[in-house]
């Protein structure tokens, strides 16, 4: 994984779902970071995916993914 830091919009990392909720499965992608891919859902926790980094908050150490 990444340090988010580093991260940049519209690099593609590999993350570990971390939890999945109605509107959407966060994922682990980056140093102890979850980002959101919106409304996805299906996904096992634990399961390995990659995604593309579509928006990121420095600020509040947050990103929106999308299935890459």
């Amino acid at each position: 994984m990444s340090r988010f830091e580093d991260l940049s919009i519209g690099d593609v990392v590999v993350g570990e779902v971390s939890g999945v909720v109605p509107f959407g499965t966060f994922v682990r992608f980056a140093d102890g970071v979850d980002g959101l891919l919106h409304g996805v859902t299906g996904l096992q926790v634990g399961a390995a995916v990659t995604v593309r980094v579509l928006d990121k908050d420095a600020e509040r150490r947050r990103a929106s993914l999308a299935l890459a």
